[in-house]
């Protein structure tokens, strides 16, 4: 199994306040570094651990979640004018909750003026070493989880956001000197009056570079992910094209309320082992609110046209008979199909029962080909960046509201098709999903 730790050695660590508080709009942190604490803290530090009862060993769960908890996703910082810190060029240390600092001075590497911009990278090895060229799947889904657990950190701070997916990637990767395994998949800026911030230091930019650790003695190379990876390098700007309309004729109540502070909420998410089926059922109200996250805006150069469409495969939810439903953006349902669907669920999400014994489960249907359109074949890229997205905010909002939930990335794609009914054109199946009331994980530690 890879390293799931990436440290840059040789290089000065700075240290991030340990415990931070929980962000609370809109208190202004002091200096940069409780600022980056805070927010790296919510959105990608560790967050518990569990042990190996075969063995006694341990191993770190994280505040975003990963495919296999295998983590491919580095968060690498630019900083420019935070007060009491040095502008430059950082690697995010989450095994020590530090800052590796790989450059110091004015670093830009676009037009932005933002304070904090965040590059962040993906290590498709680590997907690989388990699920092979599938891999780059999961890397884009815990990238989109990845993005997601950054933003919302920042909103709960006061901060806004905007992500840029399309820029060219060699040149991002000699600008930020990269390892050889980590490729760019996502810039992301952070403003906003929470951010304590001073006059830009200025000056050249001063190298320390760092060596990069070796996450394994061998690493086995995958054709199928190089070659979508080349494929989908920028080649061209997006055009414009209107997002997909549409209403589903069963309304569903306001959302229930939740009362947890986003702190709590994050540090406490866990992807279920599995789900308490029986009589065990979710509210309408639970629903509503879990799909209202799920539909709510996305600020980035490539989330003007949603790209993925959600279909639920309903089990136990108070008042909604057992079926298959489409959800549309005005937040109705339209029945797809009807009847008791857990066996169907759980085989089609490659026999996994748990997507059976949740309460819901769900298929993200992505148009591909209306991203190739608006996008070229970078939007192969933003689609599953946008399915990874709402998996975290429905992971989010499950917890919030008393619930588990677990993304799933295996499953039989072609049986979802047909048992959809859905033609090539119509769409295509990228992500599983299910939420319930979790089992107990003997595994976790704290």
């Amino acid at each position: 199994m890879p390293d799931p730790f990436r440290h840059y050695e040789g290089v000065p660590l700075l240290d991030l306040p340990a415990d931070p508080p929980s962000p609370q709009v809109p208190t202004l942190a002091p200096d940069g570094a409780a600022f980056l604490s805070q927010l790296l803290f919510y959105s990608a530090a560790i967050s518990a651990s569990k042990r190996v009862p075969s063995t006694g060993a341990k191993y770190a769960l994280r505040v975003n979640p990963s495919s296999g908890n295998l983590h491919p996703t580095e968060f690498h910082f630019i900083t420019r004018g935070l007060n009491r810190w040095p502008d430059g060029l950082y690697h995010y240390r989450p095994s020590s909750h530090m800052a590796e600092q790989r450059a110091r001075g004015d670093f830009k590497i676009t037009s932005s003026d933002a304070p904090v911009v965040f590059v962040l990278t993906s290590i498709a090895w680590r997907e690989a070493w388990k699920y092979r060229s599938r891999a780059y799947r999961y890397c884009l889904h815990d990238m989109g989880h990845a993005w997601q657990a950054l933003v919302l950190a920042a909103h709960a701070s006061g901060c806004e956001s905007f992500a840029i997916g399309q820029f060219a990637d060699d040149s991002l990767v000699e600008a930020c000197r990269l390892n050889e395994d980590e490729w760019p998949m996502l810039l992301v800026e952070l403003r906003g009056p929470s951010i304590p911030v001073r006059t830009p230091d200025g000056g050249e930019t001063v190298w320390f570079g760092g060596r990069a650790n070796s996450l394994s003695p061998e690493v086995i190379r995958y054709p199928a992910i190089d070659g979508i990876h080349a494929a989908t390098k920028l080649t061209r700007l997006a055009e414009t094209e209107p997002a997909l309309a549409g209403s589903g004729e069963i309304p569903l109540p306001p959302p229930a309320a939740s009362t947890r502070a986003f702190g709590d909420v994050v540090r406490a998410r866990r992807s279920a082992l599995d789900f308490r089926g029986g009589d065990l059922t979710m509210s309408q109200a639970q629903l509503s609110a879990i799909l209202a996250a799920s539909a709510q805006p996305f600020f980035a150069d490539f989330a003007r046209a949603r790209l993925v469409q959600l279909y639920l495969y309903v089990h136990r939810v108070d008042g909604l008979k057992p079926g298959v439903y489409r959800h549309w953006q005005d937040g109705g349902l339209e029945r797809i199909k009807s009847g008791d669907q857990r066996v169907a669920a759980a085989g089609l999400s490659l026999g996994q029962a748990l997507a059976g014994n949740a309460c819901v489960a769900f298929s993200m249907i992505a148009d591909l080909d209306r991203a190739a359109r608006v996008f070229g074949d970078r939007g192969y890229r933003y689609a599953h960046f946008e399915a990874g997205a709402v998996g975290h905010r429905l992971y989010l909002a499950a917890e919030a509201h008393g619930l588990g939930a677990t993304g799933i990335g295996a499953f039989f794609d072609d049986q979802v098709h047909r048992y959809l009914e859905i033609a090539p054109e119509q769409g295509q199946v990228i992500y599983h999903f299910a939420i319930g009331y979790p089992v107990h994980d003997p595994r976790l530690d704290a």
